[in-house]
């Protein structure tokens, strides 16, 4: 019992401080929407960005414009993190290497 309690805190507050770190993000960052696909789509386009992948429950989008994070939660996102600080999802193509470099 202990230990599901401290978990549970330990994930809560990961997730409180990468959603207050995502109103840091600047423009052209990649932001994570996670909630259902079209609630998440819906809050992207009224909040002016583009959708850059959308998942069933994870939507990635960006915004040339300040604001952006505030403009989702206003436009009915349930959660949003910065999604280079929430796990390296940018989604952007991932960088290919090249033999013998």
């Amino acid at each position: 019992m202990r230990i599901a309690g401290s978990v549970a805190l330990v994930v809560c507050g990961w997730l409180t401080l990468v959603a207050g770190l995502s109103f840091a993000a600047g423009p052209d960052k990649s932001i994570a929407i996670i909630g259902p696909q079209a609630q998440a789509i819906a809050a992207v386009v009224k909040a002016k960005g583009h959708i850059l992948v959308a998942y069933d429950y994870v939507t990635i989008a960006r915004s040339e414009e300040a604001g952006f994070v505030g403009r989702l939660y206003a436009a009915g996102a349930l959660l949003v993190l910065d999604a280079d600080q929430a796990g390296g999802c940018s989604g952007l193509p991932p960088k290919r290497r090249v033999a013998g470099l």
